[in-house]
């Protein structure tokens, strides 16, 4: 706060100090002025009021805080569920189309009535500062999928002894099946792991156990989750948070 202001309103608290005091003996005319006056103030104390409770209640933009596993070398909160987008939507969303520069929207429909659009949380039990909304009307497709391409960070050293976990809060309008799907490609191959995310349970959570994977740890080039969605039409998916996080299995 400036010098300026700060005794401003240093000196309106005096006033209005003064004022409450000595109004059990002021006149009628001096109480309705003061009535007047305090009224106008309070109007406007309580719409910024109402804005600074309302903003300061909902997670802190670019938050990457999130609960980690114990022995986790690497956790990440993907760009779109921290950050606010320059177009936070887009309707009838052809294939291949990128929403932020992390996750990609795949589907092989003839005509495209499916919408995205990014939203603020504002719920006690989020910790992302964003949501992401997937409304699909008809849909005449086969599969329709968000790709999430991993950070280099995440491949980085993985070894067959890690586990990947993929963490998520899901909100769906009626039930649908939904499958994570990782991906590692390690030379000309791809190695990949399928799980249902149990969307029945309290925390829906998977882990990748790349133990039982065939993955050449000295050719790892790039790795990405799928997140699969069967029979989707007619449905509104929001996905109000997805993390992943890595760390060493235990030994054997």
């Amino acid at each position: 706060m400036k010098l300026l202001d700060l005794a401003l309103h240093r000196r309106m608290m005096r006033n209005w100090r003064k004022a409450a005091l000595n109004a059990p003996a002021m006149k009628l005319s001096e109480l309705r002025y003061l009535r007047s006056q305090g009224r106008q103030i309070n109007h406007y104390l309580g719409e910024a009021l109402a804005v600074a409770e309302s903003r300061l209640a909902l997670p802190v933009v670019g938050s990457s805080a999130f609960p980690r596993p114990h022995g986790t070398d690497w956790a990440w909160r993907p760009e779109i569920w921290r950050l606010p987008l320059p177009a936070p939507g887009m309707a009838s969303v052809p294939s291949k189309t990128m929403f932020g520069r992390e996750v990609t929207l795949f589907h092989d429909c003839a005509r495209s009535e499916l919408s995205l659009r990014q939203l603020r949380n504002s719920r006690e039990a989020d910790l992302a500062p964003y949501g992401v909304r997937m409304d699909v009307f008809a849909f005449d497709g086969s599969f329709l999928s968000l790709v999430i391409e991993l950070p280099r960070e995440a491949t980085e050293g993985l070894t067959r002894q890690h586990l990947i976990r993929l963490d998520t809060i899901v909100e769906l309008e009626k039930p649908l099946e939904i499958f994570a799907r990782l991906n590692v490609r390690h030379g000309p191959n791809t190695e990949q792991i399928v799980r249902e995310l149990p969307l029945n349970e309290e925390q829906i959570m998977v882990e990748f156990d790349l133990a039982y994977s065939n993955i050449n740890e000295k050719r790892i080039e790039r790795g990405w989750i799928d997140l699969i969605f069967e029979n989707p039409q007619m449905s509104q998916v929001i996905l109000r948070d997805v993390t992943l996080s890595r760390r060493p299995r235990a030994a054997l």
